[in-house]
């Protein structure tokens, strides 16, 4: 799973973990604005955010990993041995 994220930096993201609840959290900061006579300009908006995804029964919550490089955040959710395919040979008599 992937979340971009311009303009944030590791320090700015947080990843938890509770129960089958995987959160991302991160606050942008505010940047310097202009301000002239009867204008009034901000480019970019700000503050903070939080996502909260359900995760099946079927993650292997202990080899969950996440890395944030060039402006986005990529979370490693593989599955439990239970949960992945088998293949069954097929006899013929």
């Amino acid at each position: 799973m992937n979340a971009e994220l311009p303009g944030l930096t590791k320090d700015d993201v947080s990843v938890s973990l509770q129960d089958n609840y995987l959160t991302i959290r991160g606050e942008k900061k505010y940047k310097a604005e202009k301000k002239e006579a009867n204008i009034y300009r901000r480019e970019r908006a700000y503050g903070s955010f939080s996502r909260t995804i359900v995760l099946p029964t079927s993650m292997d919550a202990k080899m969950i990993d996440a890395h944030f490089k060039d402006g986005v955040l990529s979370v490693r959710l593989p599955k439990t041995e239970v949960a992945k395919p088998k293949q069954i040979e097929v006899k013929v008599n």
